[in-house]
């Protein structure tokens, strides 16, 4: 009877560690623009960052591997993590980047930012996982909260919204995805095999295009951040909350990331925090607290 009683607390408890590792995940990634537009004003070029990113992370995840005598994932699940970084992490960044040639920085972000939507739908489809009133109204509301935070111009072709589209598919089948990898490897294996296969595919692109690099302690400062702070904490603690969350909520907390944005450009950037902003981080903030207290 004990054991019986103490499951519901246990599961709870999981949860909320689980929101608190997403939430730290989102702040580390969106610690990233930031770090790159300083790698950008050091003179690298986008492929460098994005190979030196992986290439560090990868070292450094391969050690820690080491060092704590992990099993390495085997057979299919192999091949599957393979893919989410050969193929999802990569092709995710593609269509994001190209996005941008073909419609305004604001509307590719909140394009990209639908994966928490496509995440729910797609997990009640292929999971299972159930649509409650709480989940649908908090994961509109972190979409509305996201859409005045990010805000400014929303112009583009038909191309560019293909592709914003397209990066926010590609993210939301990887996520859930990586929902069962988690199950079945552990954050720390499967986050490994990921940041290795993202790493080999960046590496083919730069030894091609010979991309510049960053210039300076202050540029390549820039990069260990990226590699350490926005892949490998990033990467790490969502898979960890994606074990102990439905994949619909941890793709909802992970929309703290533009909130994190706002706040660190305007701290280190002096960007400015406007009305609309303050709002919209309330409204995530809100959305989170409810789901946080349903689960």
């Amino acid at each position: 009877m004990t054991g019986m009683s103490t499951r519901p607390a246990a599961s709870a408890t999981s949860a909320l560690i689980g929101i608190l590792y997403v939430a730290l995940s989102a702040a580390s990634f969106g610690a990233l623009p930031i770090f790159i537009k300083v790698a950008y004003a050091a003179g690298a070029e986008t492929v460098a960052v994005l190979a030196l990113r992986f290439a560090f992370a990868a070292f450094l995840m391969c050690v820690i591997m080491l060092l704590r005598r992990q099993r390495w994932p085997r057979g299919r699940n192999l091949l599957t993590l393979i893919g989410m970084g050969g193929l999802g992490y990569v092709g995710q960044s593609y269509c994001f980047f190209a996005a941008l040639n073909h419609a305004s920085a604001g509307l590719v972000s909140l394009l990209l930012y639908l994966y928490p939507t496509l995440v729910t739908l797609l997990a009640a489809v292929f999971l299972q996982q159930p649509l409650s009133r709480t989940r649908i109204a908090a994961v509109l509301a972190a979409l509305a909260g996201t859409a005045l935070i990010i805000g400014g111009d929303s112009s583009g072709s038909l191309t560019g919204i293909l592709l914003g589209i397209g990066a926010a598919l590609i993210y939301s089948i990887y996520i859930l995805v990586g929902s069962r990898m988690m199950q079945a490897e552990g954050a720390l294996p499967a986050a490994t095999v990921i940041m290795i296969s993202a790493a080999a595919v960046f590496a083919v692109m730069a030894a091609a295009e010979r991309p510049a690099l960053p210039e300076g302690s202050v540029g390549w400062s820039a990069i260990a951040a990226i590699a350490l702070i926005s892949t490998v904490v990033a990467m790490v603690f969502f898979f960890a909350g994606l074990a102990r969350l439905p994949a619909a909520d941890a793709a909802t907390v992970s929309t703290l990331e533009p909130l994190v944005t706002v706040i660190l450009a305007a701290l280190f950037l002096g960007e400015s925090i406007t009305a609309a902003k303050l709002a919209g981080g309330g409204i995530i903030l809100t959305s989170l607290v409810v789901l946080a207290r349903s689960r």
